[in-house]
């Protein structure tokens, strides 16, 4: 397997060859083609050659596929007994870049295709998930969950926190990753199942006998005090 480190924005990244990265945004459009600059190792198997600090004679050819957001950092400032209380919040801007070609300059390889599959796979349709809509399927897509699988591995706490800070606040995603594990697994029959047990995606509460009517206590009531009379 080729790989190399790089560098971007001031920090250091391990590529590999028909895999994505996400570095800081860059100021290119999507679809563009460009060239990483400095590149500090190359590795092909035990063949490894260092720069000093630059490599120079290699080539990391890379395409930008989207720019994306990070998960939101809150941040709150206090100061005792100055009624100061400032929250605020931040989320990182990245760019995900397709690595193309990792070689010195005019070489011909062929990169992997199930490599190339994996990296450019397609997102999938969150809405089969019961209790997503369209609004919470592209707050979830806009924090890096745009899988079943990705949704699967993620917990309900980071899922309430992302549509909490998206406004979704009454969504209730308790169900979501059990739900997109099988959606994952491709067990179609058994989301159905499950599907038809929730509620909007959530679990059916249990229904309630009706209580007494005012009717039937005013009629006990009475009887009662029939019988106190009579004795």
């Amino acid at each position: 397997m080729r790989f190399a480190i790089v560098e971007s924005g001031g920090k250091q990244y391990r590529v590999v060859e028909g895999r994505a990265i996400e570095v800081d945004r860059l100021p290119v459009e999507a679809g563009k083609k460009f060239d990483i600059e400095r590149i500090l190792l190359m590795s092909d198997g035990d063949d490894v050659m260092v720069g000093t600090p630059i490599l120079s004679g290699i080539e990391v050819k890379v395409t930008v596929v989207d720019h994306i957001k990070g998960p939101k950092i809150d941040r709150f400032k206090y100061r005792p007994k100055k009624r100061i209380r400032v929250r605020g919040g931040h989320r990182q801007q990245y760019t995900r870049l397709m690595v193309d070609f990792i070689g010195k300059p005019g070489e011909e390889r062929k990169v992997e295709a199930v490599k190339q599959a994996e990296a450019k796979k397609e997102a999938d349709d969150l809405v089969k998930i019961e209790g997503i809509g369209p609004k919470v399927a592209k707050a979830l897509n806009e924090a890096g969950i745009s899988t079943f699988e990705a949704l699967a591995n993620t917990s309900v706490e980071d899922i309430q926190k992302i549509l909490s800070d998206a406004g979704l606040k009454m969504m209730d995603a308790t169900s979501w990753p059990a739900q997109a594990k099988l959606a994952a697994d491709g067990d179609w029959d058994g989301l159905k199942q499950m599907q038809d047990e929730l509620s909007g995606g959530r679990e059916a509460s249990p229904t309630k006998k009706p209580a007494a009517t005012k009717k039937s206590t005013a009629t006990k009531s009475s009887s009662k005090k029939t019988d106190t009379k009579k004795k």
